[in-house]
């Protein structure tokens, strides 16, 4: 089936919409290429790349506003190490985790190790979220703050479980995009590449003074814990601005661009309004449609940076997707692994408002006349 070719005036001005890697402003690029090229291949043990290091946490630091005693942490890896690390130095002996998609399901799979106790997962139907509950025994209560691969956001609030239990949010997706109160998490972990616009290779943590006295606990406690894996590592070498192994520079440059943006615009406040704009746009025209629904039945739940939405059995979202691909409107397609007939469509902050506007533009015009 040949494509519909979009009439120019629709078209948005940027046409990337995934939901990650996200798109990068071209602003980020500049200085990537502009200051940064002198970073760029010098030691990172120097003070050019120390600087960078110290002035990304600094402004992290100020973006999550973040109470006395918290630490910004970062380490080699993206959130998939930090998920592996959490279970060698973080969960002492039992974690809870909530699973409503793909990524809740992965720190529940790294909880599962074998020096742990079973965690308890508890997992919701697709496109809801599920609920904790205080469980005697469970030290860490995990889940995401918001899931990349459903669309679904859950709030950020302290289980108030045993004496000493941590609460620990995967905010890969929502970090910079979801204005929340970060007192009410021990552990709010993260990889760059979404509403921070950056790339791979590094994760980042803001973490309460409870959640660094267990990391340290637990790495004096005769654990084995593999140095790469280390918290503690990553604690001391954050300190020291710098990680344990060499950073991925490129990574730091974009993300410290980024951040300096969303701070001059007015900070986690106004990127969450900016993104709910979006979103709401699209939640909007999808209530409206006669083919199409929000994938997340209830409005408390949508994310408002991962908008995914259903079509009717006798509409073919891939073909919408493949079309508008083919008019340089990209990476709309679902979750690979949830298999259902929708869109799945990144409202992150660099994403220029107007052009989500003019993205329902163009499906509703390929809709009439796939």
């Amino acid at each position: 089936m040949p494509p519909v070719v979009l009439p120019r005036e629709i078209l948005p001005t940027d046409g990337r919409f995934g939901c990650g890697p996200s798109k990068i402003r071209s602003e980020q690029l500049d200085a990537l290429v502009g200051p940064g090229a002198a970073i760029l291949g010098t030691s990172h043990r120097q003070a050019p790349v120390k600087n960078l290091v110290g002035s990304v946490r600094a402004r992290l630091a100020e973006l999550l506003r973040l109470p006395d005693g918290y630490e910004i942490v970062v380490g080699n890896g993206g959130s998939t190490a930090f998920w592996d690390a959490a279970a060698f130095g973080l969960i002492e002996r039992r974690a809870q985790g909530l699973v409503h998609g793909e990524f809740g399901g992965k720190f529940a799979a790294a909880a599962a190790a074998p020096w742990l106790d079973t965690p308890d997962v508890r997992k919701a139907d697709p496109g809801s979220r599920a609920r904790f509950e205080v469980v005697e025994g469970v030290d860490v209560y995990g889940w995401p703050h918001n899931e990349t691969s459903t669309g679904v956001a859950a709030p950020v609030e302290r289980v108030h479980g045993d004496p000493g239990a941590l609460t620990v949010i995967d905010a890969t997706s929502a970090a910079g995009g979801i204005d929340f109160s970060v007192a009410e998490a021990d552990v709010y972990y993260f990889a760059p590449q979404k509403n921070l616009g950056s790339d791979g290779g590094l994760w980042f943590a803001a973490v309460s003074p409870a959640a660094i006295e267990r990391i340290e606990r637990i790495a004096a406690s005769g654990r084995y814990i593999p140095e790469f894996l280390s918290l503690k590592n990553a604690l001391t070498n954050s300190r020291l601005q710098q990680t344990l192994n060499t950073p991925a520079v490129t990574t730091l440059l974009l993300l410290d661009d980024q951040l300096r943006w969303i701070l001059d615009q007015g900070g986690l406040q106004w990127a969450d309004t900016r993104t709910r704009e979006s979103s709401q746009a699209l939640y909007d025209w999808a209530e409206a449609s006669a083919v199409a629904t929000p994938f997340v039945s209830d409005p408390a739940d949508r994310s408002p940076v991962v908008v995914t939405i259903d079509f009717a059995d006798d509409v073919d979202a891939a073909s919408i997707a493949k079309s508008l691909r083919q008019n340089g409107i990209v990476d709309t397609e679902p979750y690979r692994k949830l298999g259902r007939n929708q869109l799945r469509i990144a409202t992150f902050v660099s994403i220029e408002p107007e052009d989500v506007r003019k993205l329902i533009q163009c499906i509703d015009y390929t809709l009439e006349n796939l």
